[in-house]
């Protein structure tokens, strides 16, 4: 069942209910707090509390509850099917991030500490459902009303305990079109090398969420100036490359994609200019991307120019592009990247409104149809099969007994 924004932000206002009658301070925090003062929906919410972790399973319940992230001090409570989960968090202090992805050890302390132990000031927020108020320890209200995307504290402290946040930084300027405050880009670049800390998977997550972003463009251009990009995406940073022309029609491209795109059409089209599939393959490994994303991403730049010419090719040629599952993300990829297929991408689509049974007919014959004919079973059989679907496309044969004896043809053409 999808969430229902209005069940999740009421289920979420409940539990500040809840915890504030049975005597607890508590407050949403983070992200929600951030697109609800900017007008935009929440896609979930968060709160802290000074309530203990057992404290709150208590209140809620141990069947409601889930403890898996209790050493951190966070609890996930279970609402209703379409309000989906809260994460309740305790007021929290961080110890020292040895690994420089997460604290030691934490111990529990008050909201102006927990706040402060945050990444940005805009995140770093509290709001009173309740009582109707923000409750700011940082300043990111104001930062919030100058679009600046400012580390809380002393960037360098705040990236050095946590390399994912350089990333994260980029990704919320792009996506909430903010500026990144002067040292906290400062900070990006003299640290990137640094990001490698982080798992690939972790990088992918971020990445993902930057690319299907309307903003994507200025997610990648910021990824370029602040040398993320250099170690997390060498093939886009060549020597030089990104001050040329070139790296300018990438950027167009990915604005052309609008809002609603999937990952693999943007890392195509981001990937486009500076990458083969097989370079492209090598990419979505090093983040451990799924076989579908891979696949998709490959596909893709494979047949990124199949089609440029359609009008002038054969049905057979054009047919089995147009029906393979990726074709809508390639006809985009099209448009975005070479505008001036524009004719060619029309010319597809008309073509992709025929009917099923003239778009996709059945094939002529099976392997059992050879069999049955008298050919040996074989290697040969899958050059005969292709071959005699290319005939049928092209309208060449158009029944069973036409086809094998073009078959026959061929084979007496081989004695």
């Amino acid at each position: 069942m999808p969430l229902v924004p209005e069940e999740q932000r009421r289920f979420a206002a409940d539990i500040v209910r809840r915890l504030r009658v049975a005597g607890f301070e508590a407050y949403w925090a983070g992200g929600c707090v951030r697109d609800q003062l900017l007008g935009r929906q929440p896609k979930d919410y968060d709160v802290a509390t000074n309530a203990t972790p057992e404290q709150i399973r208590g209140l809620f319940g141990h069947r409601r509850t889930l403890a898996i992230g209790a050493a951190f001090g966070v609890i996930s409570v279970r609402g209703p099917k379409p309000a989906g989960m809260v994460e309740v968090t305790t007021f929290r202090r961080d110890a020292a991030y040895s690994d420089g992805r997460h604290p030691d050890s934490v111990s529990f302390s008050t909201a102006a500490e927990d706040a402060s132990r945050r990444d940005f000031t805009v995140n770093g927020l509290f709001y009173d459902p309740v009582e109707n108020r923000v409750i700011d320890f940082v300043g990111g209200q104001a930062d919030l009303a100058a679009k600046v995307l400012r580390a809380i504290g002393n960037a360098r402290d705040r990236f050095a305990e946590d390399k994912l946040r350089m990333l994260r930084a980029v990704r919320f300027a792009a996506t909430l079109d903010f500026a990144i405050d002067a040292d906290a880009r400062q900070a990006i670049a003299d640290m990137a090398h640094e990001i490698h800390v982080v798992s690939p998977e972790r990088i992918a997550v971020e990445m993902q969420r930057m690319l299907t972003d309307a903003n994507r463009a200025v997610g990648v251009r910021l990824l370029v100036e602040t040398s993320l990009a250099a170690e997390i995406l060498p093939e886009i940073v060549p020597p030089e490359q990104h001050a040329t022309a070139l790296f300018g029609r990438v950027l167009d491209a990915l604005a052309r994609l609008g809002e609603q795109c999937g990952f693999p059409l943007s890392l195509a089209a981001l990937l486009s200019p500076y990458a083969n599939p097989e370079q492209a393959a090598a990419v979505c490994q090093r983040w451990r991307l799924s076989n579908q994303q891979r696949d998709r991403v490959c596909w893709l730049l494979e047949h990124r120019t199949a089609l440029e010419n359609v009008p002038d090719m054969r049905w057979s040629q054009v047919q089995p592009v147009l029906v393979a599952d990726g074709i809508d993300d390639l006809l985009r990829l099209m448009e975005a990247t070479s505008p001036a297929t524009a004719g060619a991408v029309a010319h597809c689509r008309r073509l992709l409104n025929q009917p099923t049974e003239t778009l996709d007919p059945p094939p002529l014959l099976t392997g059992d149809d050879l069999l049955a004919h008298g050919i040996p079973a074989g290697p040969a059989y899958k050059s005969f099969l292709q071959r005699v679907r290319e005939a049928q496309l092209d309208g060449q044969v158009a029944t069973k007994q036409e086809s094998l004896a073009l078959i026959d043809t061929w084979l007496s053409e081989t004695k």
